[in-house]
C-alpha cells in the first residue's frame, strides 16, 4: 500500500483480504469464512498462496447480511435472502419476522413485568419476618410433586413439568402443607405454581394434576429457614397461635412459595412468604 485511502484506489480493480474485511466491518474472520460456506459471499482465492480476496461487493452483501442478521434472521435464511429471494417471498420473511419479534416482545414484557414485582417481594421479605396480617391468598394454578423429600417421577408429573419450565420465571416454586400437619405433622409438599393473571396470559390449559386454587381470606407473613432439611410446617407454629389469639379458625392447607435464598452468617437462608386459610 502506498499511503493512499483504500477508497482511492483504482475502486473497480479495489481487493481486500480476509483481515481487511474483518477490520472493516467489525466482525471474526471466522464468522466471513462461515458467510463463505453459506455462499453468501464468494470471495477470489489467489491459487499461489491460498488467500482470499474481497471485492467492494461482496462487502456490500456482508453490510446486509449484518443489517438482516440485526433483525434476528439466522444465517442460513440471511444467505437466501440476500443472494437469491424474490421480492413477494422477501415480504413473507419480513412479516414472519414481524411476528416472531411481537411474541418475543410480549414475553419480554411480562418477565419484566414479574422481576419487577419479584424485587418489590424480595426487598420487604426481610423486614416482614414474623409479622402477620389478614391478606387474601393470591389466585393460582399448581401442581405438587414432591412430598417431604421424595418426587414424584411419573410421566405424567414429568410431562408437566418440562410443560411448566418453559415458563420460567413466571413460574414460582411453592409449596403446601396440609392443615392436619399445622398442629404437630412434620408432612409437606413442594411444587410450581402459576399466578393467573399469567395463566391467563399463557393460555395455560388447567387440568390434573394441576389444579386452580381461588383466593381465601388468609393470615399472611414472611419466615425464615436456616440450613439444608431444615423446612418445616413448626416454622407457621406462629401464624397458628396467631389465629388462636385473634379468635379466627385454620380451615384449609397452608400455601407459600420460596421468595429468595441469601447467605446469613455463613448458612444459606431461605425466605418463604405464606398464607393460612382462616375462617371466622
Amino acid at each position: 500500500m502506498d499511503g493512499t485511502p483504500l477508497g482511492r484506489q483504482g475502486m473497480e480493480g479495489m481487493k481486500y483480504k480476509i483481515g481487511d474485511v474483518a477490520r472493516i466491518l467489525g466482525i471474526s474472520t471466522d464468522l466471513l469464512r462461515y458467510y463463505e460456506k453459506k455462499g453468501v459471499v464468494r470471495p477470489v482465492k489467489d491459487k499461489a498462496n491460498d488467500y482470499r480476496y474481497y471485492e467492494a461487493w461482496d462487502i456490500n452483501f456482508l453490510m446486509d447480511c449484518l443489517w438482516m442478521k440485526g433483525f434476528g434472521f439466522g444465517i442460513e435464511e440471511i444467505g437466501h435472502m440476500v443472494t437469491s429471494c424474490p421480492y413477494d417471498e422477501l415480504m413473507d420473511h419480513f412479516r414472519h419476522k414481524e411476528g416472531d419479534l411481537a411474541e418475543e416482545l410480549k414475553w419480554k414484557e411480562l418477565v419484566l413485568r414479574r422481576l419487577r414485582r419479584h424485587r418489590k417481594e424480595v426487598a420487604a421479605a426481610r423486614d416482614y419476618v414474623g409479622k402477620c396480617d389478614l391478606r387474601p391468598s393470591p389466585e393460582m394454578v399448581r401442581y405438587l410433586n414432591r412430598h417431604n423429600f421424595v418426587y414424584d417421577s411419573s410421566p405424567e408429573l414429568a410431562a408437566l413439568s418440562q410443560e411448566w419450565l418453559k415458563y420460567m420465571p413466571l413460574v414460582r416454586r411453592c409449596f403446601e402443607i396440609e392443615q392436619s400437619d399445622l398442629t404437630g405433622g412434620s408432612d409437606y409438599s413442594w411444587g410450581l405454581a402459576l399466578d393467573m393473571e399469567y395463566v391467563e396470559e399463557l393460555g395455560v390449559r388447567v387440568s390434573p394434576p394441576a389444579c386452580h386454587l381461588p383466593s381465601v381470606p388468609a393470615i399472611h407473613s414472611v419466615f425464615k429457614s436456616a440450613g439444608k432439611d431444615a423446612f418445616s410446617p413448626r416454622h407457621l407454629d406462629y401464624l397458628v397461635n396467631y389465629a388462636e389469639a385473634h379468635n379466627f379458625r385454620v380451615c384449609g392447607n397452608a400455601r407459600g412459595n420460596l421468595v429468595c435464598s441469601v447467605v446469613e452468617d455463613g448458612t444459606l437462608t431461605g425466605y418463604f412468604e405464606v398464607w393460612v386459610p382462616v375462617c371466622d
